[in-house]
């Protein structure tokens, strides 16, 4: 089956080759060990997804560069394998996914509270600050006071920032003078982490395994998009969402295409997959 047959989502967006390379190693390597995959079973695989042989190999040359992948060469054959940080990436990804869920019901009603204060002219590493803080699940309560709902710990990012002198972290609990609702509409955009959900579950919920149906596409579309929604998803506490927040259908929805497509895609990825330890 090639690309321009594969059934899927109607509309579904076309999520980036990294991220798709991300969802692959995730689905088939991260729990194989350290395990070399050949570039041609990579191109193949992605190519079935409709991304063409020389953006694969583009985004793996970027991916050995920002040592997310390491290689080795087995005669005229090049195999990439993970390296620790992307294995670290994707575990987490997994945690996210199956531990921790997209609906935080067990909120203990304690924040993380980052404050930073930084030269005017550091605009460069003011926008990296804030860009990780964004993905670790804070909002901008001040424009120099950041908040995150639970115990988080981002000392390791600002770490590797440089600004561990220029930050200050505290745990603490809002009192009671404080409408955390208002606080939560005040600081995120409730508004676009919504439509992500609802637009995952439109395009989603329709799906259904067909006898022509490609499911290591299926599947590597379905976590691409699934952790790039989570991942910019704070987290917010249940308690304090609209009744009608669409993250939990949009989570069964997921949850019911992976399981359809788990095994018939590691079948098909045990004939299509030319593999060696590394």
């Amino acid at each position: 089956m090639n690309a321009e047959t594969a059934p899927e989502p109607l509309d579904s967006p076309q999520p980036r080759p990294q991220s798709l390379l991300l969802a692959f190693f995730g689905n088939h390597v991260l729990e194989q060990g350290p395990l070399g995959v050949y570039s041609g079973s990579i191109i193949a695989v992605l190519g079935r997804a409709g991304v063409g042989e020389q953006a694969v190999r583009s985004t793996l040359t970027r991916m050995v560069n920002r040592d997310l992948l390491r290689r080795q060469r087995q005669g005229r054959k090049m195999y990439f394998g993970l390296t620790p940080l992307a294995a670290q990436i994707l575990h987490d990804g997994r945690r996210r996914i199956w531990e921790t869920g997209a609906v935080n019901d067990d909120w203990d009603g304690s924040w993380t509270l980052l404050g930073f204060s930084l030269p005017e002219s550091w605009q460069r590493q003011r926008h990296d600050l804030r860009s990780q803080l964004g993905w670790s699940g804070f909002g901008p309560l001040y424009s120099g006071l950041w908040i995150a709902p639970g115990r988080v710990d981002v000392s390791a990012v600002v770490a590797e920032l440089g600004l561990s002198a220029h930050v200050k972290i505290f745990h603490a609990l809002a009192d009671e003078a404080t409408d955390i609702d208002v606080m939560i509409r005040d600081t995120w955009d409730l508004e676009s982490i919504a439509a992500r959900y609802e637009d995952f579950r439109a395009r989603w919920e329709a799906w259904r395994p067909g006898p022509d149906d490609d499911a290591v596409v299926t599947r590597l579309r379905l976590v691409s998009e699934w952790l790039d929604i989570i991942r910019t998803d704070p987290r917010l506490p249940a308690r304090h969402l609209p009744a009608d927040w669409p993250a939990r259908a949009a989570e069964a929805t997921f949850q019911r295409v992976a399981a359809d497509t788990e095994a018939p895609a590691r079948r098909t990825a045990v004939d299509l997959l030319d593999t060696t330890p590394l």
